[in-house]
């Protein structure tokens, strides 16, 4: 069993869509892929400085759109006939839903684009940000986020959470970092995951009833506990309700190794998450496709899991 995993927030970088670009199709995709967004994609995700792509109203579609356009490049049959699961961390479980077939990639960037600037709006409210909080007794962690009035907002695994809140809160839990932890600002414009997105979760049930979501053709686990989502609307209320509450990534590689995963393949922008499964997945092979030069080494683990099926 193969997992096609599909990373969030943060993961972004300057120039990272730069390669793909080299490929024939992959301008046209985010050409009409942009149309939708309403931003310009493919300017983003070539010429944007670091602190353009950090805007959430920008890295969210970005994100999903290089998610899309790598799925794209990497298989060239329907994933329903083949041995695999999806997941996505935050934004990447739009990416995710998409690619089972939830929904369609026009309604996927419509729903990342209204959720992109509805937490953009949210998080402008008040100052916010989050922080990884690396290494450590996991029960001490939490600890010291709680202490610090902050938010355990991504429970990652492999020693790692991002607490989430003002940054008054992230400069406490800095300033009293649990004990063997390191705390890390990321890059990230907002609390996601917490209470202060509650407004972009009623943006998006206003958006709900646009949409036209059908059952996943791939296994595809939620965010919220690490299970498999198997309904179209059930996959949506997970989408929608994951803006505002925990993403608990560490139970969906939980569930990875109980299904029997012996693989991970990354889509872009990759690199987070195949890390993470190097550590909190022992013995499971990853590939991260961080551009199309990687596209091969992701068919070669593909094809060597069939072999051994």
């Amino acid at each position: 069993m193969l997992a096609i995993v599909c990373p969030g927030q943060g993961s972004q970088t300057p120039g990272f869509l730069a390669p793909w670009l080299e490929l024939p199709s992959v301008e046209g995709q985010l050409a009409a892929l942009s149309e939708i967004a309403g931003i310009d994609l493919k300017a983003h995700g070539t010429t944007s400085d670091e602190e353009t792509i950090k805007d959430t109203a920008v890295a969210q579609p970005l994100i999903v759109a290089a998610g899309l356009v790598a799925a794209q490049s990497l298989f060239d049959v329907e994933l329903s006939t083949l041995p695999v699961v999806l997941a996505g961390h935050s934004v990447g479980e739009i990416t995710a839903s998409a690619l089972a077939g939830v929904l369609t990639e026009a309604e996927a960037m419509t729903f990342v684009r209204e959720r992109a600037n509805s937490m953009a709006a949210a998080a402008a409210v008040t100052p916010t940000g989050m922080s990884a909080v690396v290494g450590g007794d996991p029960a001490d962690v939490l600890a010291a986020i709680e202490a610090s009035g902050a938010t355990a907002a991504n429970v990652n695994g492999a020693g790692q959470t991002v607490a989430a809140g003002t940054f008054e809160q992230l400069k406490a839990l800095s300033d009293n970092p649990p004990a063997k932890a390191r705390v890390i600002p990321l890059k990230v414009a907002g609390a996601f995951h917490t209470s202060h997105m509650a407004p972009a979760v009623s943006a998006l049930e206003a958006l709900k009833p646009s949409l036209s979501p059908q059952s996943p053709t791939v296994p595809l686990l939620s965010n919220y506990d690490g299970k498999e989502v198997t309904a179209g609307p059930a996959a949506v209320e997970s989408l929608i309700a994951q803006v505002s509450r925990p993403v608990r990534w560490d139970l969906c590689m939980e569930t990875l190794v109980a299904r029997g995963v012996s693989g991970v393949i990354e889509l872009a922008p990759a690199g987070t998450l195949a890390g993470l499964a190097k550590r909190g997945m022992p013995g499971v092979k990853t590939v991260a496709v961080k551009t199309p030069d990687d596209l091969s080494a992701a068919l070669a683990l593909f094809a060597e899991l069939e072999g051994q099926a």
